[in-house]
C-alpha cells in the first residue's frame, strides 16, 4: 500500500511480518517480524485527513494491517528526527574555524 502523500509504502509479508518504506529510496524505516504469526493479506495507511492526523498524535505515519485470522494491527511510524539548517550552518562554520586554528598551531606562519 501507498501512503496518501506518496512518501511511504506498506507491505506486508507471507510469514506475517510488516514493513515500512520510503518509497522513492526502499529505505526500511519500520519492521515487525512476524507481527501476526500468519500470512498478512491487507495493508493500509490511515487517511492523512482531519480525523486521521488526530488518530496519528505525534506520528509520522500509521499502517493498519490485517491477516488471515481477520485480526487488525495498527503500525505507527514515529516521527524522524532531524537537525535544524541554523544548527546545520553553526556546526559547519564551528569546523572551519577548529581547522583554522589547527592549521596555525601546526604551522604558526600559516596566516
Amino acid at each position: 500500500s501507498c501512503s496518501d502523500s506518496g512518501t511511504f509504502l506498506g507491505l506486508g509479508t507471507v510469514t506475517g511480518s510488516v514493513a515500512i518504506h520510503i518509497a522513492f529510496s526502499l529505505q526500511r524505516l519500520y519492521y515487525v517480524k512476524e507481527a501476526h504469526g500468519i500470512v498478512v493479506t491487507d495493508v493500509a495507511f490511515v487517511p492523512e485527513s482531519r480525523g486521521g492526523r488526530e488518530l496519528l498524535g505525534g506520528h509520522e505515519a500509521a499502517l493498519l494491517s490485517v491477516a488471515v485470522d481477520s485480526r487488525c494491527k495498527l503500525h505507527l511510524l514515529p516521527s524522524r528526527r532531524s537537525l535544524p539548517v541554523w544548527l546545520l550552518l553553526l556546526l559547519c562554520a564551528g569546523l572551519i574555524v577548529a581547522a583554522i586554528l589547527l592549521l596555525q598551531l601546526a604551522f604558526p606562519g600559516f596566516l
